[in-house]
């Protein structure tokens, strides 16, 4: 189906939306993958897809009127949400983040709605579209994106194709094995052992330092700041690691450490022009001596692990639209189903 709508520069805008479990963001972009406009509400989940059909429709008329755009000038909607979903029916399954939503026909319901032709995507795959079409991967051909937050999301784009897998489950590796021991860590929400969100999500961080903190006879200032009241989060660890605690510091590498062997496995499966890193997990992230530190680990990590002739080739940064990854995405997944 054509594009359609008043043109900008380039061509008409799209409408990005991403649907979070705590807040629905929208944006109104060009066709250049440049944000004109935001709007974000609350989710408010619990009350069903009903109501959030409706919040959807809140954050998308506070983008527009952000931008000085009307619906009627929008060519096509992108959504982003948390799967697992099926993508060719546009339906989301059991979302974990969106209790209540399961089975609904989100593409559906939002393209009636707005009667405008709708895409529905992965949240992580459209953040990584978000950086392939506009962000800190537009000049790659390919690339992976790791979002790192409370799980392990990634994105996969090669050549312009969004890896979504026959059963809507491409790009999951989060749940990648990374370690094959009887006893090693389990995943608090699959069950699942051994794997890179078990280790590297938030969850598995805290949990890696509270057992590092259990045989370190007080050594660690995170033992003063505990018992001060502060709660253990991946935020203390980085803020005690950036004042020089070995400890923390120990986490923190072994954090990134752990993250190149999951991403030497990608690299040695599609051979990508870059890695990017996005989210909360990124240890205070560009600019800062924790992140930069984060990075040069993980990018050693890989140098150490991957093949010569892949390592050489590849380029392992920080992303670049932050959280406007995802709407920029949805927006630009839908330019590309639409165009032409």
């Amino acid at each position: 189906m054509p594009l359609s709508g008043q043109t900008t520069p380039g061509g008409p805008p799209l409408l990005g939306i991403d649907v979070g479990g705590t807040n629905i963001k929208a944006a109104v972009v060009d066709a250049g993958g440049v944000v004109r406009g935001h709007g974000s509400v609350p989710t408010e989940q619990e009350l069903g897809p009903g109501a959030g059909l409706d919040r959807i429709e809140a954050a998308a008329n506070a983008a527009l009127e952000d931008a000085g755009v009307g619906l009627w000038d929008v060519a096509a909607v992108g959504l982003a949400t948390p799967g697992p979903m099926n993508l060719k029916a546009g339906t989301l399954l059991c979302p974990s983040n969106l209790p209540g939503w399961q089975n609904w026909a989100i593409r559906e319901a939002v393209e009636a709605r707005f009667s405008k032709p709708t895409t529905l995507q992965n949240d992580a795959n459209a953040a990584a579209y978000g950086e392939y079409w506009s962000g800190a991967g537009r000049d790659a051909d390919s690339l992976v994106l790791w979002t790192l937050g409370t799980g392990i999301g990634c994105g996969i784009i090669l050549r312009d194709a969004v890896i979504e897998g026959e059963h809507s489950h491409g790009s999951e590796c989060g749940h990648i094995i990374i370690d094959c021991r009887p006893d090693a860590r389990v995943h608090p929400g699959t069950g699942m052992r051994g794997t890179l969100e078990a280790y590297c999500g938030a969850r598995g961080v805290i949990a890696r330092a509270r057992d590092a903190l259990n045989v370190d006879r007080g050594q660690s200032a995170m033992h003063e700041r505990l018992a001060g009241g502060a709660k253990l989060t991946p935020k203390l660890i980085c803020e005690v690691a950036a004042e020089g605690d070995e400890l923390a510091l120990g986490i923190l590498t072994e954090t990134a450490q752990l993250l190149g062997v999951g991403t030497v496995s990608i690299l040695h499966t599609i051979d990508p022009d870059c890695v990017l890193l996005a989210g909360a997990m990124t240890f205070g992230g560009p600019g800062t001596t924790t992140g930069d530190l984060f990075l040069d680990t993980l990018r050693l990590e890989v140098k150490r692990r991957a093949f010569p002739t892949v390592a050489e080739h590849l380029d392992v940064s920080f992303a670049g639209l932050g959280a406007d990854a995802g709407v920029v995405g949805a927006a630009g997944c839908a330019r590309r189903a639409f165009a032409g």
